[in-house]
């Protein structure tokens, strides 16, 4: 469904992604794991057209997509929940939702969306009324998820989702996760808890000073012997 070919990508001078390419097939759960620093946000960013690339392509669906502006991939499927959250503080919960559908003029399908969005997070339609700046963290990362699924995306790339939040919040979080591969939702998500990741994801990339460094199912990369030393906390 995605495929990023030999990107490099750098912000003036500094190059920050060396030759990466990954791929994930329809209805995967793929994860990108690393440490802080490794490139990982940037390569998001970039095949999401908000970074320009250097060098390399991006197909979606067989069809390049290298540098098309964010809207237009919004349009073809894709979605993208930032580890920032970026969410509107002083318009409602549900003011919030209904901005993540602007591509939607189906009035009907917009509500089938919202309905589906409450029904993954029933605390959303609880305080749909709120306003978004007065939320928690945990309630906010939601909100940022659920605004991401308001346009029926093929495929959602989700950055950092379970940071800062608490515990009960990060069940949650993946919880949903698991409940959009359900619904045939494909899933890009880069992560920091290595453990829940590998847990829910099928495969994932293990990305390294701007590179690639290692790629395998969820089941070999728990075996390995790298990953275990340097993101699972055991000794080897």
């Amino acid at each position: 469904m995605l495929r990023v070919e030999n990107f490099d990508v750098a912000y003036g001078h500094l190059q920050i992604l060396r030759q990466v390419s990954l791929s994930i097939g329809g209805g995967e759960i793929v994860a990108i794991l690393g440490p802080n620093g490794a490139g990982k946000t940037t390569l998001l960013k970039s095949v999401m057209g908000l970074v320009p690339p250097k060098a390399g392509k991006v197909f979606f669906e067989g069809r390049e997509v290298t540098g098309r502006p964010t809207f237009e991939l919004a349009r073809l499927g894709l979605a993208f929940v930032p580890e920032e959250r970026n969410i509107f503080q002083a318009m409602s919960v549900e003011e919030n939702l209904l901005l993540g559908a602007y591509c939607c003029r189906d009035k009907a399908r917009k509500a089938a969306n919202l309905a589906k969005v409450y029904a993954m997070f029933p605390r959303l339609e609880e305080r749909r009324r709120q306003l978004a700046g007065t939320m928690s963290g945990g309630e906010r990362q939601m909100l940022a998820i659920g605004r991401g699924l308001m346009n029926n995306p093929k495929l959602i790339i989700l950055d950092e989702p379970s940071m800062g939040l608490s515990p009960a919040n990060v069940l949650v979080v993946f919880e949903a996760i698991k409940t959009l591969t359900a619904q045939d939702v494909t899933i890009l998500v880069v992560e920091q808890n290595v453990h829940a990741t590998l847990a829910v994801a099928s495969r994932a990339y293990v990305m390294e000073h701007g590179a690639v460094v290692m790629e395998g199912s969820s089941a070999e990369l728990s075996g390995n012997e790298h990953v275990k030393r340097a993101y699972l906390g055991l000794a080897v």
